[in-house]
């Protein structure tokens, strides 16, 4: 199942209809969030063998956790979390050639706005990394050994809060990641394919 954004809209106005008083965030809190995500990357994923191999990376839904603390009234540092995703990867001509795994964790520092309302929009940028491991090949590719390089970048996290008491909201979110990776062939480099996913989903948050 895709999830889309008005789907996650929808779900997000039902579950707040009868929304409790605001969950506020200041100094000292934490907030721990969980969820389900789906990480897609974008359409062109750019070209290997000097152009002459044109990249599409699949997409993946998975489970997913965040943790905030706040470093000040509004403001807040994320850390994002998650079970591996698996992409597979395929070749215009050629089809699917290979999978590969990979975790994504993030830095986010982020201020949320309107924190005393029952809806909280909150907007946020930091740091990513991304390591890949478990990397398979089949189709043309079969037998070969494929390496992707892990991946540092930038990236950008926007979202809506829905208080449903005065701990706990549910969350609508939309994070951007820079993730470009460096691919290797049996050894070889054929070049870089430029990933840079949307990860977007729900999740259900509680304050401490």
């Amino acid at each position: 199942m895709r999830i889309t954004a008005p789907l996650l809209a929808g779900l997000a106005l039902a579950l707040s209809s009868a929304a409790a008083p605001a969950m506020a965030q200041s100094k000292g809190d934490w907030t721990l969030s969980a969820g389900v995500h789906q990480v897609a990357p974008k359409s062109n994923n750019g070209s290997l063998a000097g152009g002459t191999l044109k990249v599409d990376v699949d997409s993946d839904i998975k489970p997913t956790i965040t943790g905030e603390y706040f470093i000040a009234d509004n403001l807040g540092i994320e850390v994002l979390a998650a079970l591996p995703f698996k992409h597979d990867i395929n070749i215009a001509g050629l089809g699917r050639v290979g999978s590969t795994k990979h975790l994504p964790p993030v830095v986010t520092l982020q201020y949320h706005f309107n924190s005393q309302g029952k809806v909280s929009p909150f907007l946020g940028a930091g740091i990513n990394y991304t390591t890949f491991f478990s990397e398979e090949t089949g189709g043309a590719l079969a037998g070969s050994t494929l390496k992707l390089d892990d991946s540092w970048g930038l990236a950008a996290h926007a979202g809506l809060d829905f208080a449903i008491s005065e701990k706990a909201a549910l969350r609508v979110d939309l994070r951007w990641m820079d993730i470009d990776s460096k691919v290797k062939l049996d050894g070889q480099k054929l070049g870089t394919v430029n990933i840079d996913p949307l990860a977007y989903g729900v999740s259900y948050v509680v304050a401490f």
